[in-house]
């Protein structure tokens, strides 16, 4: 909670995090920053909890098999990528894109090597051509060689909901973005 004195000229800022003396109002928006950005790093690692992650991965598991059906969240019809990704958030009032190209921007972006089940994993889609986001999923774990996701796959073969792994293939690793971590649980 920052506090200030409706005076812009005054020579204190405090906040809880920081106490810090400006002139012209320049240290003042770097304490305002500086409190937004630690409260948003604070939200992002207490947003889900362990307890939520599992009722999540295990409502997500319960999909495995539902068909594949472009533009499409409706678990008796099938999923797409990103409709399946927002119907399992959905379920539980968490908000996440619709849109797969809307994930490029979404939440805190995490390393590889620290994803998280409840992480989403970001791809470009099946045009190696196009740069952007095409393709979505949820991480639910990793062992020491490879990361674990959950996801709704047009493969022709085996699509619709399944579970991959990052190194099954070269495929996701040529198409690769991003993860990214839910940072607002409201």
């Amino acid at each position: 909670h920052t506090r200030c004195s409706r005076d812009w000229s005054s020579d204190v800022c405090s906040s809880d995090l920081l106490r810090v003396k400006h002139s012209r109002g320049i240290n003042f928006l770097f304490v305002v920053i500086a409190v937004f950005l630690l409260t948003k790093k604070a939200q992002s690692q207490d947003c889900l909890s362990k307890e939520k992650i599992d009722s999540l991965l295990e409502f997500s598991k319960e999909h495995l098999g539902t068909p594949y059906r472009y533009a499409s969240m409706d678990s008796k019809k099938g999923f797409d990528c990103s409709g399946f990704t927002c119907f399992v958030f959905h379920h539980f009032g968490y908000k996440v894109p619709r849109s797969s190209i809307d994930y490029e921007r979404f939440g805190a972006t995490i390393v590889r090597d620290s994803a998280q089940a409840g992480d989403i994993i970001v791809f470009r889609g099946t045009n190696a051509k196009n740069k952007r986001a095409g393709h979505v999923g949820i991480v639910i774990g990793r062992n020491e060689k490879d990361l674990i996701f959950i996801h709704s796959s047009s493969n022709k073969k085996r699509g619709g909901v399944i579970i991959s792994t990052f190194n099954e293939s070269s495929y996701y690793a040529k198409r690769f973005i991003r993860i990214c971590r839910l940072t607002d649980c409201h």
